[in-house]
């Protein structure tokens, strides 16, 4: 789903900007699944028709997060298990006791990490570095329906 916008400043000389909204449906298995988005961001952006601006990549629910990583399998075990020492999943948490849901750690974690990330693009292009990944982190415990909205800006 794409949606155009135009706004734009009303001076003489000033370029008008475009925004661009999209979304992403994904597939998470929770407990941390961590999935790969560049390839899919990177579409988007280049579908936009715009050269230069910046992307808002923005998870959509109070159980996952983006963020950037190198997404190597060993750099992915290390990340879970950070959040793991940081925010566990075995110790009581008042949301699990209003709710009885057992998530708790994952809403804690999401919060922590943030729902939204921008990523600067040049001549339709991500500006990120050679081993930086766009990454959806589902700190949920079970498998969830996620819907990924990319607001793209620029000329």
């Amino acid at each position: 789903m794409v949606q155009r916008a135009r706004r734009g400043a009303i001076r003489r000389g000033v370029k008008r900007m475009t925004v661009v909204t999209a979304s992403l449906s994904v597939q998470s298995e929770g407990h941390c699944d961590m999935l790969d988005l560049t390839s899919q961001v990177a579409r988007s952006v280049a579908e936009s028709g715009l050269g230069c601006g910046t992307v808002t990549v923005f998870v959509a629910g109070s159980t996952a997060g983006v963020t950037t990583i190198e997404y190597e399998p060993n750099l992915v075990l290390d990340f879970k298990s950070m959040w793991e020492r940081t925010a566990p999943q075995d110790i009581p948490y008042e949301h699990n006791r209003t709710w009885g849901d057992g998530n708790g750690h994952s809403h804690v974690r999401a919060s922590l990490l943030g729902a939204s990330l921008t990523v600067p693009f040049c001549d339709g292009r991500l500006l990120l570095g050679t081993w930086q990944q766009v990454v959806l982190v589902d700190f949920d415990n079970r498998a969830r329906s996620r819907t990924v909205v990319l607001q793209i800006m620029g000329e």
